[in-house]
């Protein structure tokens, strides 16, 4: 792999984080550029690595997923030297955004997660945003694990429901 490859890899991925509001997941990402063939799994992560440690993108770990977001210095970047993505992978990508921009959106942003707490109960932890502005923010104890993770899971596939439902029984 040369050195331009790989500056390809990382300028294809500042270019599908400029593309949304919202955070994408290293596996939303990864999904796209390998289900695609446009590179392999380790050189993804390489491109994904370097472009965090020059601070063109941030990650952030939730839960068992990695949120990747696209910085002011990444954006600069991209402007200079986005003319290096051909336009078939632009319309590839603009085309896959148009798609799947729902469901890429409720995934990043409904977020779960449980703990256990100090008094001994489990606390499950339930958020979901629209863009950055958090819709919703419940903490919720009970008493076991398994209850715990019910509701973290209940909450990824209902959210939008329970959201519902609060909104029209608080106004």
């Amino acid at each position: 792999m040369t050195q331009d490859q790989l500056t390809l890899y990382k300028l294809i991925v500042l270019y599908m984080l400029n593309k949304v509001s919202f955070p994408l997941t290293k596996a939303q990402v990864g999904d796209f550029i390998l289900e695609r063939e446009y590179t392999t799994f380790l050189t993804l992560q390489q491109a994904i690595g370097e472009l965090i440690d020059t601070r063109l993108i941030t990650a952030e770990s939730i839960r068992n997923r990695t949120h990747l977001v696209i910085t002011e210095e990444g954006k600069n970047t991209l402007h200079y030297f986005e003319n290096r993505i051909s336009e078939a992978i632009k319309k590839d990508i603009n085309s896959y955004f148009r798609e799947n921009e729902l469901e890429l959106r409720n995934e990043v942003s409904v977020m779960s997660n449980f703990y256990k707490a100090t008094n001994g109960e489990y606390e499950a932890h339930l958020i979901a945003k629209d863009k950055e502005i958090e819709l919703v923010n419940i903490k919720l104890s009970v008493p076991s694990e398994d209850v715990a993770a019910a509701i973290c899971e209940n909450w990824q596939e209902r959210n939008q429901e329970i959201y519902k439902l609060l909104i029209t029984n608080l106004f």
